[in-house]
């Protein structure tokens, strides 16, 4: 039969058996050797291998023959798993140790020595499988567990029942929020309340070589020797150490009869990766000591006791030789966690620790997710909390690489009056406008130039409003907004097209006390704030204003207000100019609504800024958002598809809900951008009454209405599709296109929604060019559109639009489907990749350059006199880009914008 215990690991062990030389005089006695000698020397005297072999053999057998000898089944000893006992021993300063399968294992085989009735004193803050291990034994043994905060020992008096508590579990530091136990005076606490309860401590966060527990009164130390004893993620293994006789017997029974002893190769793994064990944590932790003093000095709660501030600091470095290589911080936002997390490189996402690879994890929803949210709520566990085990990598590599996930997940920003990144507020990170930018003191010196194209109806107006699919499409004529800074706690728009209408107002004035403001990454209701709308209405708005700058204004404040929060309430100037005509069908108050809702998020902080601009980022979606929110203030109740279209550019399909269709919008991918005439009629429109004579008309003649309804939806469907047809010769594309025009227009006309001006306009395209027009938007007035054919020469165009002025008309030669919202670069030149953007490596900010919009040649204008608006200049003179910005031309505005620098375009 088996012997029931492994006698190499319950025989009595002196500490630090190595043998050492004799010394060579009274006067120089040889001293202990240190720790990481004594892990590299694997030498046990009384096991000697018979050909001296310099590494311990793998005895890779399960029974020994013969009767009566040391050895007889590998479950009860094996000669290398007794190698690696009597070295760990020797290390944990134990006379006794055990190595089982893993460390939760470990901590099975402890608990068993509890019984029903008996209580336990746990920590708070447990690693997730220690929790779940004894919730188990309390719901299944009978056990009661009585979770406190080993930080202060006081709050463990009150569960110390002499009799009944049985065990006290303690953690130090704790996993995963670096808590400090002190361990020495609990021990001591508890053995004088308690004399027959058992101290169990759990040291797999410092190991051997940091750390002894049972130095300082520990009954049982337990390793998850997956993590630093191994230090190579190559194994799993659990190591017990006790002093105790009794303790030693018990636990050895335990093991045999459960079988889960360490397998003969799992120990010569293990007994290989002790060897290296004081010269990795060395490394490790000097490493990590940097990582924490830099996510600290960028301003983030780092829990780490090599801190000074550590609260349990002092107690720490009493107990500890060293502050391990695990520490945690918080970034105040789970969704910000996650992004630094899945955007590190070097970091490997584990949920491990000790390994000489760094690792990164989020406890709550990784290691520590099998918690009830509920009870780590109760215990303090934040859900935004990062967990960081640094390996042996160059530290300069893993601040690199987490420097850029921070950077590119907006939990950082550069602080130019610092000369270095700093953490941005908690409230902003994820919503951060230019994380790779300065964003703090000097946040309110930059100007924002943003634009945004107006639309075309290429199909499928009027029908639209009745369940047919309609075609639009960004036309290159844009709405410019400039978003400058003030320093005089005023705020202003100055809408030029608009009759050169401006207005500022004290920023406290404002009604504040009607707005209930959106929080970042909130979305707005889909109704409006009415209580704000009217409240702006009666207070902010002159009575004087004209419909167009009062709607355009009241969109402007809403935005600013239900953005703002109290502490951050930015003091700027908004300008809007347009190539767009205003009014004329082509979605200029859309393009408006983007340019202003781009820049008050961005003056707020609210969006990020991407190195290369995707249709599908969030931040795109979030402008487009607000921009349909702007819309809906100037407009009652858009469908979304000019302010989608303002955003995103390009092509879309557009379906309005019910008429038994679900509806939507979908890009048209492959779109290519096609030559326009836009010619502007100048004949004001009342879109109400069309749309309301279209309805009238459907009422009362159905089978009319039906009929060219259903042939405008089959004309939007084959216009698709050539659209989309990449192999569709592009010849054949614009033929087609033309014939759908006409017929789309002939059915408008049928509906009575076209005008003399629109006729007159197609007219003198068609001949004697031969030129398709068709009316957009709402007709009745405003805009034809005439398509222009590649091979259309010059000198016909001109004679055409020399035609087109001489009858009072506005034509304007443009493309159709190109680029969305753009935004000027803040990024400097030299360093943008792709659609632009830069990386500044850490420690070198001075690398960024210019971070501001870059200056034009254009002088400042002098302060004395009047500014554009009329209004003596005070403190808010005219900025860099303004002046130019209100001075140019319509036709030159375009030209000039291109050429400040690179455009970040959707």
């Amino acid at each position: 039969m088996a012997p029931s215990v492994d006698p190499r690991a319950v025989g009595k062990l002196p500490l630090h058996d190595l043998p050492t030389p004799e010394p060579e005089s009274p006067l120089r006695p040889r001293k202990p050797y240190r720790f990481s000698t004594l892990c590299a020397t694997v030498e046990n005297p009384e096991m000697k291998d018979q050909y001296g072999s310099s590494s311990v053999p793998i005895y890779q057998t399960s029974t020994f023959k013969g009767v009566g000898n040391e050895y007889d089944y590998s479950r009860s000893g094996n000669p290398t798993r007794s190698h690696l006992q009597h070295h760990i021993a020797k290390i944990s300063s134990a006379a006794h140790a055990f190595t089982v399968s893993s460390g939760m294992a470990a901590l099975d085989v402890i608990l068993r020595l509890l019984k029903p009735g008996d209580e336990v004193i746990a920590g708070d803050d447990l690693y997730g499988g220690t929790n779940r291990l004894l919730t188990y034994i309390r719901t299944h043994v009978g056990v009661t567990i009585h979770h406190v905060d080993t930080t202060n020992p006081a709050t463990l008096y009150p569960f110390i029942h002499p009799g009944k508590t049985a065990m006290v579990l303690l953690e130090s530091p704790t996993n995963p929020l670096l808590k400090i136990a002190d361990l020495a005076k609990i021990s001591k606490e508890v053995k004088e309340r308690a004399p027959n309860a058992v101290i169990v401590v759990d040291n797999t966060m410092m190991s051997p070589y940091l750390q002894r527990p049972l130095e300082h009164g520990a009954d049982i130390v337990y390793d998850s020797a997956t993590k630093y004893l191994s230090g190579h993620h190559d194994l799993m293994a659990g190591v017990v150490t006790c002093n105790r006789e009794d303790l030693a017997q018990k636990l050895a029974f335990t093991i045999n009869a459960v079988g889960n002893a360490l397998t003969p190769i799992d120990s010569f793994l293990l007994l290989r990766g002790i060897k290296t064990l004081a010269l990795r944590m060395d490394r490790q932790q000097s490493t990590a000591q940097l990582v924490a003093e830099y996510l600290y000095a960028l301003g983030f709660q780092v829990h780490y006791p090599g801190l000074p501030d550590h609260p349990g600091q002092e107690i720490h470095a009493r107990i500890a030789d060293g502050n391990g290589a695990v520490m945690s911080f918080e970034t105040g936002n789970k969704e910000l966690s996650e992004k630094i997390v899945g955007g590190t490189r070097l970091w490997g996402i584990s949920v491990s620790f000790g390994c000489v690879n760094s690792l990164i994890s989020m406890p709550c929803v990784m290691s520590h997710a099998s918690i009830d949210p509920a009870v780590r709520a109760a215990r303090g566990l934040p859900e935004d909390l990062i967990r960081l085990c640094v390996g042996i990598e160059d530290p300069n590599d893993l601040l690199d690489d987490l420097e850029r996930a921070l950077i590119d997940a907006g939990a950082i920003a550069l602080d130019a009056s610092q000369n270095r990144y700093v953490k941005v507020p908690d409230d902003d990170a994820l919503t951060l406008a230019v994380q790779k930018l300065n964003l703090d003191a000097s946040a309110e010196e930059k100007e924002w130039f943003v634009s945004a194209p107006g639309k075309v109806i290429l199909f499928g107006e009027h029908a639209v409003v009745h369940g047919v699919t309609a075609i639009a499409a960004s036309v290159d004529l844009r709405c410019y907004g400039l978003a400058t800074p003030r320093h005089d706690g005023k705020l202003s728009i100055h809408l030029q097209d608009l009759d050169g209408f401006y207005h500022e107002w004290d920023v406290e004035s404002l009604p504040w006390d009607a707005v209930t403001p959106i929080a970042p990454g909130d979305e707005h209701p889909d109704e409006l704030d009415q209580r704000l709308v009217d409240a702006l209405s009666d207070t902010a708005l002159n009575s004087e204003m004209h419909a167009p700058a009062r709607g355009a204004t009241l969109a402007f404040l809403y935005l600013y207000m239900i953005l703002s929060r109290h502490q951050d309430r930015p003091t700027f100037n908004f300008t809007a100019r347009a190539t767009l005509p205003v009014g004329a069908g082509l979605g200029s108050s859309a393009s408006y609504s983007v340019c202003a809702a781009t820049t008050s998020l961005l003056a707020h902080r609210r969006i990020t800024l991407p190195s290369i601009p995707d249709p599908s980022s969030a931040d795109h979606v979030h402008v487009n958002r607000w921009a349909f929110v702007a819309e809906k203030i100037l407009h009652g109740n858009p469908s979304g598809v000019d302010n989608s279209v303002a955003v995103f550019g390009g092509a879309l399909a557009y379906t309005r809900p019910g008429f038994g269709k679900k509806g939507g919008m979908e890009g048209i991918q492959g779109f290519r951008s096609l030559k326009f005439l836009l010619t502007n009629s100048k004949v004001p429109r009342d879109t109400k009454k069309l749309v309301a004579g279209v309805g009238e008309k459907k009422a009362n003649e159905p089978e009319l209405v039906n009929g060219i309804l259903q042939s405008i939806q089959s004309i939007s469907d084959e216009a698709r599709r050539a659209l989309a047809d990449p192999e569709l010769p592009r010849e054949s594309m614009l033929s087609a296109l033309a014939a759908l025009m006409t017929e789309n227009h002939q059915h408008l006309v049928t509906l009575g929604v076209s005008h003399p001006s629109l006729e007159t306009i197609k007219e003198k395209t068609s001949s004697p060019h031969g030129l398709s027009t068709k009316l957009t938007g709402a007709g009745g007035g405003g805009c034809a559109v005439t398509l222009i054919p590649d091979d259309f020469k010059d000198e016909q165009l001109r004679d055409l639009i020399t035609t087109l002025i001489r009858e009072n008309f506005e034509p304007y030669l443009t493309s159709v489907g190109g680029s969305g919202l753009g935004i000027l670069s803040p990024y400097p030149q030299h360093r943008t990749r792709g659609s632009g953007g830069s990386h500044v490596p850490r420690h070198a900010p001075e690398e960024l350059g210019q971070v501001t919009p870059p200056d034009t040649p254009m002088p400042r204008e002098p302060s004395p006199g009047a500014s554009v608006d009329g209004s003596e200049k005070g403190p808010h003179e005219l900025d860099p880009l303004r002046s130019p910005f209100l001075s140019k031309s319509v036709a030159e505005l375009p030209v000039w914008a291109a050429g400040l620098g690179r455009w970040l375009y959707v």
